[in-house]
């Protein structure tokens, strides 16, 4: 099975870049045969950010990511989480805090790494 690692740094709102990642790394988990790893850090660990509420016919980033954690691994950076005063309670169901050295674990085990 390959495995594709997806790192985001850009906030879920204000740009386009987590939207088209998450899009992205939903459809790839849905493919066979593919593994999915998605390591949110900087401003992206809003992503996983638990009860978001956005406007009638906004996306919504919470619920992307739910598609990429049924299929694939979501892990956020906890000194990441920290500077921002994100706790584990916080975070939606199936993404979990992690590390940098998980990260770097990650990426030398990854077949493909994409970043946005």
């Amino acid at each position: 099975m390959a495995t594709m690692l997806f790192i985001l740094n850009d906030a879920p709102y204000g740009s386009e870049r987590a939207y088209n990642a998450l899009r992205l790394a939903g459809a790839v988990a849905g493919k066979p045969e593919q593994r999915v790893q998605l390591f949110l850090m900087a401003d992206a660990v809003g992503c996983a950010k638990a009860g978001q509420k956005v406007p009638e016919g906004y996306y919504n980033v919470q619920l992307m990511l739910g598609k990429v954690l049924r299929q694939g691994e979501v892990a956020l950076c906890g000194t990441c989480m920290d500077a921002r005063g994100m706790t584990e309670a916080e975070i939606t169901e199936g993404a979990r805090r992690s590390t940098l050295a998980e990260l770097a674990q990650w990426t030398v085990e990854a077949d493909k790494v994409l970043v946005f």
